[in-house]
């Protein structure tokens, strides 16, 4: 069995290098690739690297953080540990893949992306007669820069204060604070949808009542959802994105109550849907909104940055205040590929 992992000198110096993450850095001093067929299989290198400091950070019998304080190498592991277990509370019940079409890396805080707005000729395929021109599409730059934000949250804790707690425990608030995170990305992909990244691109917006919308204000019925659905040619309602309040009105429409959508929702955690929409609730939706889109031409997301943490305060000093932060932002794709419905 290959024992590389066990004469690895671990410095911190190893979550500086440009363009790699700290497991990446390992993987090159360690190819999981060597591991193939022996007991260490399927552990990536940084697992290695727990292994070989007899670290556990799972289940009843996991560590307490001061294990990683026991010598000055395996300190150098406590940094990742905080970012896995961050970046596991940003993945839990994420909704941003149900609602992106395509996540672009970009390094830097400024982005620009691409548009194209085709025109009604456009969006037709005309039979092309012998040497004639074959119509075109054109796509441009955006004029203006889609900013991105970062998002973060200090993690504030003395050695002494969590030293003797389990790892398994501690994680449980650092995925919190991974949440916490995502909310805020999920809120920025909300107000991106509703108004636009700052190019005219501002959803079309509905409101029941007011034509083209029939029935009365405050109250959302079938008849008003197949209205909204219509609005979408060319593109598909394929994705709705409610409040809590309005996934309420929705289930209790009838349509909506039929043995199988109750079997469903039963079997999956995932109401059925007439119209063939995924329908995501979510509280960061205002009161009395839903977002209707096609997942697959209305948003971009940039990530800038994977989940970071300030590796000094937390090898050096042991915890004290460290920031963990995360940047990302989101550019409008087809501006008619999301509409907004206010009850």
């Amino acid at each position: 069995m290959s024992t590389k992992f066990n004469e690895i000198k671990l410095d911190k110096g190893m979550y500086g290098e440009i363009g790699k993450n700290f497991t990446q850095v390992l993987e090159s001093f360690d190819p999981s690739e060597e591991y193939r067929g022996t007991a260490l299989e399927g552990l990536d290198a940084y697992q290695r690297q727990l292994k070989r400091f007899d670290i556990k950070v799972r289940g009843a019998g996991s560590d307490m953080v001061e294990k990683f304080f026991h010598t000055t190498e395996s300190a150098v592991l406590f940094p990742e540990f905080v970012a896995r277990s961050v970046r596991q509370g940003m993945e839990e019940e994420n909704i941003l893949p149900s609602i992106t079409a395509t996540v672009t890396k970009f390094d830097g805080m400024d982005y620009r992306s691409i548009y194209s707005v085709p025109t009604e000729d456009d969006k037709s395929l005309r039979r092309v007669e012998e040497g004639a021109a074959i119509p075109q599409t054109e796509v441009k730059v955006r004029e203006n820069l889609v900013r991105l934000h970062k998002r973060g949250r200090m993690l504030v804790a003395s050695y002494e204060a969590v030293r003797f707690q389990k790892l398994d425990l501690f994680s449980v608030m650092l995925r919190q604070i991974g949440s916490q995170i995502m909310r805020m990305h999920l809120e920025d992909a909300i107000n991106v949808l509703m108004n636009g990244d700052g190019n005219d691109n501002t959803a079309a917006a509905f409101k029941v009542g007011t034509a083209p919308m029939t029935g009365t204000a405050g109250k959302l019925g079938y008849q008003q959802l197949l209205e909204f659905w219509s609005q979408f040619d060319p593109y598909a309602l394929n994705t709705m994105l409610v409040s809590p309040d309005v996934m309420l009105q929705i289930l209790q429409c009838p349509e909506f109550q039929n043995p199988l959508t109750g079997l469903n929702f039963t079997g999956t955690g995932e109401p059925g849907n007439p119209l063939g929409a995924k329908l995501i609730k979510s509280s960061a939706v205002a009161k009395g909104t839903m977002i209707g889109l096609d997942k697959s031409y209305a948003l971009e997301m940039i990530e800038a940055s994977d989940v970071a943490v300030e590796y000094d305060r937390l090898i050096d000093r042991q915890l004290e205040r460290a920031a963990i932060t995360s940047i990302s932002g989101f550019s409008k794709l087809y501006t008619d590929a999301s509409k907004v419905l206010t009850v």
